[in-house]
């Protein structure tokens, strides 16, 4: 711990724009819940909330391939202040509705189709400004803060979701998350240093072929075929496998998530403290084989022991995938181009799941669940093998030339 405990002592931009960030997305994780329990209420409830989801998510495409160009031409600080008022606003005006007079039916899937379509500015703001507020040295322990701060933000927004609809109400819930969105706007408000545009690269004119760097393309396919088998665990093969498989129903899927973001903090603690002595390259495949090989354990069903233990692995070994990955991306990315490609690559990984879900669950429905155990394995292990090939080499807006 002392490693995190002197990053945020000791780097105060940091800590404020990590705590802001931490608190908001406690705040997001309790959203969704809140917004679907308003629409069940509506007549033909349950028929909506297909709609909801939609809302929710396919804005995320549009904006992130919009949030990335204004991060790089505007102050990131600006840009998340705005972010924060404008989602803020937006989640507050259902309990203002609720206060005043009645909430619209409509007004759920407006909050719902805002908050996607902003979703992508922090996400790709917060890396983005990371390497500007931490020393190279720092930026591991950095990454792996904020992938910690996801995974912990999320379980305790998901817990406090369910006692808290019972006493306060959704609209409250999201009284309470547009106030998340205010001291988000304050946090970033109390970041001293500038997170103004940088230059581009003097020796070019020309943007820099950040997608023809070996390195980079190689690390996100890995994590988007990673990122497709997860899905496909998380999103079809727990649920069906608590109820099919496992004894306990509710419980026993409770237990497998959260057996894997146990995994997924024990391993992000463990990568952010200490640097991989190997080439980070080989790490990141060794430790995605490993991950990998935790979809193995689901084939011990019906005993939840090993299904258990494969998802503490899966999560355990995936964790540092993405704190090294990250600290990789800053390197190889120019800094005048961050906002762009970090959004596009988050992005790109949040598309991703729903695929797995889709290409699993045809083979659950035929009660094949060794084939889905195998699919799920070999989209994880596969990439990997192939980063075993790759190189580093110097990122290509210093040498001008190919990589890898």
């Amino acid at each position: 711990m002392s490693t995190y405990l002197s990053l945020l002592k000791n780097r105060r931009d940091f800590r404020s724009l990590w705590l802001g960030a931490s608190v908001s997305v406690m705040g997001d994780s309790m959203t969704f819940i809140a917004l679907s329990w308003l629409v069940l209420a509506q007549p033909g409830g349950t028929a909506k909330l297909g709609l909801l989801a939609v809302c929710y998510t396919a804005p995320v495409v549009v904006g992130g391939l919009v949030a990335g160009p204004l991060l790089d031409r505007f102050d990131k600080r600006v840009a998340l202040i705005a972010d924060s008022v404008l989602r803020g606003v937006a989640v507050g005006s259902i309990p203002l509705s609720a206060a005043v007079a009645t909430v619209p039916d409509w007004l759920p899937f407006l909050v719902a189709a805002l908050y996607g379509l902003l979703k992508m500015v922090p996400m790709a703001a917060v890396p983005a400004a990371i390497p500007d507020l931490v020393a190279p040295r720092e930026r591991d322990a950095a990454n792996a803060l904020e992938s910690v701060s996801y995974s912990l933000s999320g379980i305790i927004g998901f817990t406090l979701a369910a006692p808290l609809l019972g006493t306060l109400g959704p609209a409250n819930i999201l009284a309470l998350d547009a106030a998340t969105y205010a001291c988000f706007a304050v946090a970033v408000a109390l970041i001293r240093r500038p997170l103004r545009p940088h230059a581009k690269p003097a020796a070019r004119s020309a943007p820099v072929p950040v997608f023809r760097d070996r390195v980079l393309v190689g690390t996100t396919l890995a994590f988007m075929a990673f990122n497709i088998a997860e899905g496909a665990m998380t999103m079809v093969v727990a649920p069906w496998l608590a109820k099919e498989q496992l004894p306990g129903d509710g419980a026993a899927l409770s237990l497998l998530m959260a057996a894997l973001s146990t995994g997924e903090l024990l391993g992000g603690f463990a990568a952010g403290a200490r640097r991989p002595r190997i080439d980070r390259l080989v790490a990141i495949a060794v430790v995605e084989l490993v991950a990998a090989a935790g979809f193995l354990a689901v084939l011990g069903s019906p005993d939840w022991i090993p299904v258990a233990a494969g998802f503490l692995v899966i999560g355990m070994f995936s964790a540092p995938m993405t704190v090294w990955a990250q600290s990789l991306r800053m390197e190889r990315i120019p800094p005048s181009q961050r906002g762009r490609v970090f959004s596009v690559f988050r992005t790109m990984m949040q598309a991703t799941p729903p695929v797995g879900a889709a290409v699993v669950t045809p083979l659950l429905v035929a009660g094949n669940l060794a084939g889905a155990v195998i699919l799920m394995s070999a989209l994880a292990a596969l990439p990997a093998f192939a980063l075993l090939f790759v190189r580093e080499g110097r990122p290509l807006w210093i040498t001008g030339s190919s990589c890898g």
